[in-house]
């Protein structure tokens, strides 16, 4: 099975629209779109989204200004790369925490078994 799973390709700096060459907004085809849309739901903060306050992660809740466990937030991380559609498995490590700045990646593996990293921090 091919997935098909499209969204709108955001600029990787800015975190915002992109257009294409034709001026139309651009769209990012699997499994990249797999990828940002992982970075998305991992970037949400629980309540942000006005429509669903149950997505996000808890990050001013229980994670930023305390002290949780490393395992705690890569569990958060990994529940919330599994909500995105396609996502058959999620993996949280931690390269580095320097001066309160956590950096690491997300293995993820989709429903065609095709494996991608989603890096952050650092």
């Amino acid at each position: 099975m091919t997935i098909i799973h499209n969204t709108l390709l955001l600029d990787q700096t800015a975190w915002d629209l992109v257009l294409d060459v034709n001026g139309n907004i651009a769209l990012a085809g699997a499994p990249y779109a797999i990828a940002q849309d992982v970075a998305s739901a991992t970037r949400t903060f629980l309540g942000e989204c006005w429509y669903d306050t149950t997505q996000g992660i808890p990050y001013w809740q229980q994670i930023l200004g305390e002290f949780p466990p490393l395992q705690y937030v890569a569990e958060q991380l990994q529940d919330a790369a599994l909500t995105v559609p396609d996502v058959a498995a999620a993996q949280a490590t931690f390269t580095s925490f320097q001066n309160r700045s956590l950096a690491g990646q997300i293995q993820i593996i989709d429903t065609d078994g095709v494996t991608n990293n989603v890096a952050f921090g650092g």
